[in-house]
Formats: structure tokens, C-alpha cells, sequence
């Protein structure tokens, strides 16, 4: 009963930044943790950033090493992932994923309530 609809990918030079969105839809949207997955070249989908559904509380994946800040507009039912000084092995779909009562801890990517359908992040030269 919830859709998720990402947007804000693209390409980027090494050392750049940008800015995802992720906007929540749809019927039953209380208490929803909130984050965002990483799929590299494989189909393993790696824990990148996550909100807790309990006020702002942030975890974030041991790749990210302070580069990424992971925001929510409650109003709104959106999350905004911050990437910055991105690199190379950054380049993937990412994802966004929501799960009732998930208070957005590292977590693996089975037993998701809701993903969207990725948005495309490209780090090259």
C-alpha cells in the first residue's frame, strides 16, 4: 500500500556531490524508517543510509565514512540523501526502501515492506 518514487540521479565527476529524493505515496504512510540501498554490478543490495519512523535518528552504511547526510521532511514524506565527495566505486542504483516501525539502523535488504524502482548514480571521469 506504499509507493516510493526516487529521483535526483545522474552522472558526476569524481569528487562531486549530489542530492536524491525519496517520496513516499499512497495509503498507510504512519510509521515508516526510512533509507536508501546501494546495487552495485551484482544483485546484492548494500545498506547505505537509513531514518528512523521515531524522530530523526540516522545510521549509515561503514562505506559512507562522513560523506553522506540523510534528511526527512515529514510534511512532505520524503527522505533527501546528500552525497558528497563521491567516488568510482560509489557508481550504482540506488534504492529507496521503507519498512513499518524500522527505526533506521544498519540493517540487510530482505524483509522491506516497500522499494522503489532505483534511481541510476554514475561516478566517472
Amino acid at each position: 500500500q506504499v509507493q516510493l518514487r526516487e529521483s535526483g540521479g545522474g552522472l558526476v565527476q569524481p569528487g562531486g556531490s549530489l542530492r536524491l529524493s525519496c517520496a513516499a505515496s499512497g495509503r498507510s504512510l504512519s510509521n515508516l524508517g526510512m533509507g536508501w540501498f546501494r546495487q552495485g554490478p551484482g544483485a546484492q543490495r548494500d545498506f547505505v543510509a537509513g531514518i528512523g519512523w521515531i524522530g530523526v535518528s540516522t545510521e549509515y552504511g561503514e562505506f559512507v565514512r562522513g560523506r553522506f547526510t540523510l534528511s526527512r521532511d515529514i510534511s512532505k514524506n520524503t527522505i533527501y540523501l546528500q552525497m558528497n565527495n563521491l567516488t568510482p566505486e560509489d557508481t550504482g542504483v540506488y534504492f529507496c526502501a521503507a519498512r513499518y516501525y524500522w527505526q533506521g539502523t544498519k540493517t540487510h535488504s530482505a524483509g522491506m515492506d516497500a522499494w522503489g524502482e532505483g534511481t541510476l548514480v554514475t561516478v566517472s571521469s
